[in-house]
């Protein structure tokens, strides 16, 4: 599952469970379990697409470096997000661990198999294609028509939705992170947080500023933003 800009109450595969894909349940799937420490590569640009992944703890980043060297962030994918499901046979993005990272993983043949003659993991698979596209849809969206607040407000108000626990949204991702996620400089993003903070949008919790409370949803979606 990816991160949808555009609220979408249609319930959605999030999980190798809601797939139908469980080795418990299906004498085709082996599931496997890896660790990977932050910064870590899980895959890269052009290999074989052989797996798809489930995020159990931690959070990944897809990305591309383009060729200026500048890197483009597609998706963050956070616990119980499925990712590495490919239209091909290689994969488009290289994918890394953005802290460290327990994945469970099956062989992408394997659930290809049990999707023929499983209609249920079939629609679910339809599924997961359609919400991908509709990620990509959105995300150039949002990096060629709104505004630099208007984006960050976009990507916390997301992000909430996915995060919160007890009132606190404690993002895995850095400053940098979310910059190239939304196609903006550090400093652009860090200025778009202060002007949120001052508006009373959001507050800080310590000192690196990662651990965020969102003081008023309906003043970040709705405030005319301003660059």
């Amino acid at each position: 599952m990816f991160v949808r800009i555009t609220a979408d109450s249609t319930p959605r595969p999030n999980s190798l469970r809601d797939l139908g894909m469980t080795s418990d349940s299906n004498a085709l799937v082996s599931l496997s379990q890896f660790t990977y420490k932050k910064g870590s590569e899980i895959y890269g640009e052009r290999e074989p697409a052989e797996y798809v992944y489930q995020v159990t703890s931690g959070a990944v980043r897809s990305y591309k470096l383009l060729s200026d060297g500048r890197r483009q962030i597609g998706a963050f994918h956070l616990a119980g997000d499925i990712f590495g499901l490919e239209n091909g046979n290689e994969h488009r993005f290289t994918t890394e661990a953005i802290v460290d990272t327990t994945v469970r993983l099956v062989r992408r043949q394997s659930l290809e198999m049990v999707a023929e003659s499983d209609a249920m993991v079939a629609r679910n698979l339809l599924s997961m294609t359609t919400n991908n596209l509709q990620h990509a849809e959105d995300h150039m969206l949002l990096l060629g028509r709104k505004t630099s607040l208007e984006r960050v407000a976009a990507f916390l108000l997301e992000m909430d939705g996915r995060l919160t626990a007890s009132g606190v949204m404690a993002l895995p991702m850095s400053r940098r992170d979310i910059a190239d996620y939304l196609g903006l400089t550090l400093e652009t993003v860090s200025r778009a947080l202060s002007r949120l903070h001052e508006v009373g949008a959001l507050g800080f919790v310590g000192n690196t500023q990662r651990q965020i409370v969102l003081l008023d949803r309906h003043k970040l979606a709705s405030l005319d933003l301003q660059p």
